[in-house]
């Protein structure tokens, strides 16, 4: 995934002027506070918010219950992908875990953009292709690894992770109880 992220970035380094500047007018710099939402379940996806400092996580609720399906890190683009591409509400939420910066981009703002501006498209296209890698790699660590392997794999990218979220969120993210969390750690 660093591979499509590298692909990314130099995609847009190489937009021209006119286009980036344009892009970059779109996008609104916006804090948020831990604890706020960035989208709540059943309002409209009409956002996506690319990450620049800060921790959120994507959950649902299932009988009651929080089910974290993502934690996303500076440079992660925080998306409901189907609210967003089908302009319907959202089923999930985004929260801000900790305090948050990020880029929010208008989807209404961004269809226009691509019009007037072509490149854009395929800067679309390229998201598009790491949101699925994103998932594709998730799917496939839920089913071939073991909760301690998730675990490890976890702690490995992002070091400071038990500090800055909660293990009731860490538990959910890696689909294993908190007692089964706290025993993992326990033999680490």
């Amino acid at each position: 995934m660093q591979q499509q992220l590298k692909k990314i970035e130099e995609y847009f380094q190489s937009l021209d002027a006119e286009t980036r500047e344009a892009l970059q007018k779109l996008a609104v710099r916006k804090t948020y506070r831990k604890g706020e939402y960035l989208l709540k379940q059943d309002e409209q996806g009409r956002c996506s918010f690319d990450i620049e400092a800060g921790i959120v996580r994507k959950y649902y609720l299932n009988d009651g219950k929080e089910v974290t399906t993502g934690l996303l890190f500076p440079g992660d683009l925080a998306i409901s992908f189907v609210a967003y591409t089908l302009q319907e509400p959202s089923k999930e939420y985004i929260q801000a875990v900790t305090d948050v910066v990020v880029a929010q981009l208008d989807y209404h703002g961004f269809q226009l953009l691509k019009s007037k501006y072509p490149k854009l498209v395929v800067l679309d296209l390229l998201l598009t292709e790491y949101h699925a890698l994103w998932l594709e790699s998730r799917l496939l660590e839920l089913r071939t690894l073991n909760a301690e392997d998730r675990y490890k794999q976890l702690v490995k990218s992002h070091p400071h992770i038990v500090q800055q979220v909660s293990l009731t969120h860490i538990a959910s993210y890696l689909g294993v109880t908190l007692e089964t969390l706290s025993r993992i750690r326990a033999r680490l």
